[in-house]
């Protein structure tokens, strides 16, 4: 009976395995080939990240960005988060909440979420929906949702103190299914920061 319930484990450990290390990443490099997952300029990522503040070990952030900028292995992000209303706190979190990032991937296809380059978020406030944005950006008046555009003149640099900021390796999301940063050295070279490594949980386009 021992023996049997023995072999069993070992049976079920196997399956895991396979499933995770062998059948998961066949599928994740199957769905990167097709229209809706493959990661291009514009695409939405979507990725379930640990609380880094060590309050909890089970605690998640979801956060969902936009493909910015692709050079090479130097995928640039941006967070996709919400404008606040006017007289309304502003939030240093830009992660959503669970049902959010819930909604936003079930809807991806309708929800209108616009491009604000970085000088005019600052304007008038900041990260409000003050008359300036809203004026500029008309398409703010359906949905409140942005990302920061990245200006024609910092596009495919490679200066690294004024570049590396949410960089991600193109090479790690594709065959890892991992989002490992890019980070700046002390002799100005970038390299991978494999130990701030998160999971991607889908690529939507």
């Amino acid at each position: 009976m021992k023996k049997l319930l023995f072999i069993s484990i070992l049976l079920v450990l196997a399956i895991y395995v396979f499933r995770e290390t062998v059948y998961k990443p066949y599928l994740w490099k199957e769905a990167m080939e097709t229209p809706e997952h493959k990661l291009k300029l514009g695409s939405f990522v979507f990725s379930k990240q640990r609380d880094e503040n060590g309050n909890s070990g089970t605690a998640k952030k979801y956060f969902v960005f936009k493909v910015t900028e692709i050079n090479g292995d130097y995928v640039r992000f941006s967070i996709v988060r919400k404008l606040s209303e006017k007289g309304t706190n502003k939030s240093s979190d830009f992660s959503m909440s669970r049902e959010t990032y819930r909604s936003f991937k079930r809807n991806i296809k309708k929800v209108t979420v616009t491009g604000i380059l970085r000088e005019d978020l600052n304007k008038e406030g900041g990260h409000t929906a003050n008359d300036y944005l809203l004026n500029k950006y008309p398409s703010l008046k359906k949905s409140l949702y942005y990302y920061e555009e990245i200006p024609k003149t910092e596009e495919n640099i490679n200066e690294p103190k004024e570049y590396f900021n949410l960089i991600y390796s193109k090479e790690k999301i594709i065959e890892k299914r991992k989002l490992i940063p890019y980070i700046v050295s002390d002799n100005n070279i970038p390299e991978l920061a494999r130990h701030l490594s998160q999971r991607v949980c889908v690529i939507l386009n």
